[in-house]
């Protein structure tokens, strides 16, 4: 069969039609552990920390869906983020984009330091700093962790250009593409070595699960992270797992009114008299629009935009009917964030705002409504927002 396009792909990869019984949906093992037929002699699974059918149905999809050679299940992102950094040892570095998650900070910050693994903030289009960066400290810089766009200013990184920096130096480029997902970009295939998702995220999709996945491109490295998965044992359960498999096969048909109402609401914000800047990345004003074209097949759903003086964005937070305040997103419903106080807060004020991270920024996670019950709400809110 040629290969399969990824609308088919998102339904039909990774073998998720059970084997044994012919079910369409793969069956739920809700087990701990499985008979063996004598001793050293078993059918696959031993304990489900180590394997279970239900979670390998999902590691089979997501590695396909990344190009990967393996794939990897865990019980959030963070577990994700953290057996990934259980890759380094003490007096490593990684190199960390200059905007990047808080959760991904504090775990680099509060937990690994601890243990002798360091890390240094860089903003990765800026190729000349990097270079510098890795020559200044080349026996120590193992990795680097970057996310493209970027959260919460959507910054657009290069991934292609970032690759071959890494490749040059030998250092592993890790892509945090939970913003993107597969369906619209691919970092493997650009030259990253890991990918790593808060699957909580567009691939669940519906704000119900907590997971996390990992995607290699070398079977050496999928070695290494399957022993760290099962040593450090932050695995996804198996009804988690079914309702991961459940989400992807319509990630698709989402991520493409993600983008459409995404783009609406960019345009209309930008046009509006009561905002100061919209982040975007296909917005012209974005300067990032021709690097986000080249490297993936649309914006994405998020939004960051700051309101002008006269307006108060904590009133804003507060008086849309439809959207609520939330952590998290990339759910069928739209949310609304305050990074500073929120996804952010674990970062210090001075490095926040030294990457352009205000109090006054708003993040908006666009959801699939009707895009003009969408903009009805969000102008309402800013009728009320004003001072």
């Amino acid at each position: 069969m040629k290969k399969l396009h990824q609308d088919t792909l998102l339904i039909h990869g990774g073998e998720c039609i059970d084997a044994a019984t012919g079910a369409v949906n793969f069956p739920i093992y809700q087990t701990s552990t499985y008979a063996q037929e004598s001793l050293g002699k078993h059918k696959g699974y031993e304990y489900s920390r180590t394997g279970n059918p239900t979670r390998s149905a999902l590691e089979r999809l997501i590695a396909e869906l990344e190009s990967g050679v393996a794939g990897f299940g865990f019980a959030s992102g963070m577990a994700a983020s953290s057996c990934v950094f259980s890759l380094f040892s003490r007096g490593d570095k990684i190199i960390i984009s200059s905007n990047v998650y808080g959760g991904t900070f504090r775990v680099l910050d509060k937990v690994f330091a601890r243990f002798g693994i360091e890390y240094e903030i860089i903003d990765m289009r800026d190729e000349n700093a990097l270079e510098s960066s890795l020559q200044r400290d080349k026996n120590h810089i193992k990795a680097l962790f970057l996310e493209t766009p970027a959260n919460p200013l959507m910054t657009v990184t290069s991934i292609g250009s970032v690759a071959k920096i890494a490749k040059k130096h030998g250092v592993l480029l890790i892509v945090d593409n939970t913003f993107m997902t597969p369906y619209l970009q691919k970092p493997l295939e650009l030259g990253a070595d890991i990918v790593v998702h808060s699957a909580t995220k567009y691939l669940g999709g519906h704000s119900d699960i907590v997971a996390g996945c990992v995607v290699v491109g070398d079977k050496e490295l999928g070695e290494r992270i399957a022993f760290l998965q099962n040593s450090i044992g932050a695995v996804l359960a198996p009804f988690d797992s079914f309702l991961l498999i459940r989400g992807i096969k319509t990630l698709g048909v989402r991520m493409q009114r993600h983008c459409e109402n995404a783009l609406k609401i960019a345009q209309y914000l930008e046009a509006n008299p009561a905002i100061e800047r919209v982040y975007y990345p296909l917005l012209e004003s974005s300067g990032d629009k021709a690097t986000q074209e080249s490297q993936a097949r649309g914006g994405g759903g998020m939004i960051s935009f700051e309101l002008k003086g006269g307006y108060d964005f904590k009133t804003f937070l507060q008086s849309c009917a439809l959207i609520p305040l939330a952590e998290s997103l990339g759910g069928v419903e739209s949310l609304l964030c305050h990074p500073a106080s929120m996804t952010h807060a674990s970062i210090p004020k001075e490095i926040r705002e030294s990457v352009g991270i205000k109090e006054s920024l708003i993040r908006l996670s666009v959801g699939i409504e009707n895009v003009d019950d969408l903009i009805a709400d969000i102008q309402n809110a800013l009728n009320k927002s004003k001072i």
